[in-house]
Parts: C-alpha cells; structure tokens; sequence
C-alpha cells in the first residue's frame, strides 16, 4: 500500500487551487454586492433562463436545498424572480430581472480574470489538457 503524499494527491492539489481560485473571485464578486456563492446559479441562467430550481441545481452541481437558499438570496437583490410553472402546480419556472440581465456584463470578466490568473505559468496547450481532463471529471459528478 502506498503512502499518503499531499504533494501528489489530487484531492489536495484541487482543493488549494479551489481554495484560491474562491478567494480571489468571492473579493471581486463583493464589490459588487454578491458572493460566490451565488455565482453558480447566475451563471446558469444566464445560459438559459426559465428553469426549474431541480434543473439549476444540477447544471450548477450544487444540492437542491443549497439552491433554493440561493435563489431566495437573488430574489431578495432583485435579481431573479420565481413563475409560475404552467407544467405544474408545484414547481416555479426562475427567471433573470432586467437588473439580472444587466448584471452578465459587468459580472462575467470577473472569473475570466480570475481563471486567467491561475492559468498564467501554464502553456495554452497545457490550459487546454487541463481544462479537458477536469471537464472529464466533472462530468461525472451527480446531484
């Protein structure tokens, strides 16, 4: 059996570069009166607005219960706004306000930034492997 190296794990390699990349972000995303936390469930309706909170929670890779604390944050900031589901009576249908529409433009440098930062000692073709093999991995992760 091998032993335990956190200069080679995977777990703790992608944890601190998570960690950092969270950081950096969540300060740039304050001054502009959010967090990172609600950064996923942005991101994706600004992909595709007037889905279910079920649909959000796993295209972002977050728990359910997660989401719908997000989506309360967002509505109170004027950024979302739950519908009525003409499908069902249960589920609400979430869609961006103007001021979250609005918002796409100022908000999405930011991670680009971020990413960009990262990224800067690693070669274009590096970027591109690395990126591959994580999307490969996310894939794979179910909520």
């Amino acid at each position: 059996m091998s032993e335990f190296n956190r200069q080679n794990s995977f777990g703790w390699l992608i944890n601190v570069v998570a960690g950092q990349a969270e950081k950096e972000l969540d300060a740039a995303l304050k001054e502009h009166g959010l967090t990172v936390a609600l950064w996923p469930t942005l991101m994706c309706l600004w992909e595709e607005e007037g889905v279910t909170q079920r649909q959000i929670a796993k295209k972002a890779k977050v728990e359910s219960s997660t989401t719908t604390r997000t989506l309360d944050k967002l509505e109170k900031l004027g950024l979302v706004e739950r519908r009525a589901d003409p499908e069902s009576r249960r589920n609400y249908r979430i869609y961006l306000t103007d001021k979250g529409r609005d918002l796409q433009a100022v908000i999405s440098p930011l991670p680009l930034a971020v990413n960009q930062a990262m990224l800067a000692d690693l070669s274009p073709n590096e970027t591109e492997q690395l990126v591959s093999l994580l999307r490969k991995i996310v894939d794979k992760v179910e909520y």
